[in-house]
């Protein structure tokens, strides 16, 4: 029997812009099971990482619901929805968001010393060693390449240990032998904690290994186009 960990409900998100409001998302229905991998496809434009930042709190859902582990972030205060992501979620995006100024090993270590953590920098090695990059530990991102400046960021994100792992074109800025290898380390540290996993890609190779695959068109799930686990086509 599956449980979810995550369902939204009649989910909208508009955004002020300079030509005013913009309708992004148009009243989304989806619930994620527990130990599923979502693929989360469409064309440029239809809303899909708008989508996952709604996920991850990452923006704040202007109507409707969003639950997440049993617990409504709709109206959590920053500082509270913050926290939550930080015990519950870890993030991945295309342009790796490391800290120029910290190692790979402390930009691995700080959400861990953030949230506690007395061995912080025992489990950010363990990380590190997990994706390949031990021997990376003392460097800056300047001195990485855009690899391995990736799997530093899913170091980071799957250093918590997070309950969801959620996932932007996390192969989008890097060529076609540092995209697979980013996508086996994607999957394996997935497994390895037992997280939920919902990505947003253009890749067909990614989307074909999600064990359900949907696709957006203009801010709505495309009921009319229903995409099987294994399509291999991103759309």
């Amino acid at each position: 029997m599956t449980t979810s960990v995550m369902t939204l409900t009649g989910a909208r998100l508009a955004l002020d812009g300079n030509a005013g409001r913009v309708d992004i998302l148009h009243g989304i229905d989806l619930t994620v099971e527990k130990g599923e991998t979502l693929g989360l496809i469409g064309p440029s434009g239809s809303g899909k990482s708008s989508l996952l930042m709604l996920m991850g709190g990452l923006e704040r859902a202007t109507g409707g619901r969003v639950e997440v582990l049993g617990r409504d972030i709709t109206n959590l205060s920053e500082d509270a929805l913050a926290r939550f992501r930080r015990e519950h979620m870890g993030v991945v995006f295309q342009s790796f968001h490391l800290i120029p100024t910290m190692t790979a090993l402390e930009n691995v270590a700080t959400p861990l010393e953030l949230a506690g953590q007395e061995d912080a920098f025992a489990r950010a090695q363990a990380e590190l060693e997990a994706v390949g990059l031990a021997h990376r530990a003392d460097h800056y991102p300047a001195q990485m390449s855009g690899g391995e400046q990736q799997r530093v960021a899913l170091a980071r994100a799957s250093a918590p240990r997070p309950a969801i792992l959620l996932a932007d074109e996390p192969t989008g800025n890097l060529d076609g032998a540092n995209g697979d290898q980013i996508m086996e380390l994607l999957f394996s540290l997935r497994d390895r904690h037992g997280a939920t996993l919902i990505m947003v890609t253009h890749a067909p190779a990614l989307a074909a290994r999600c064990s359900r695959v949907i696709r957006l068109r203009d801010g709505r799930l495309d009921a009319a186009d229903p995409v099987e686990a294994g399509e291999r086509h991103a759309g």
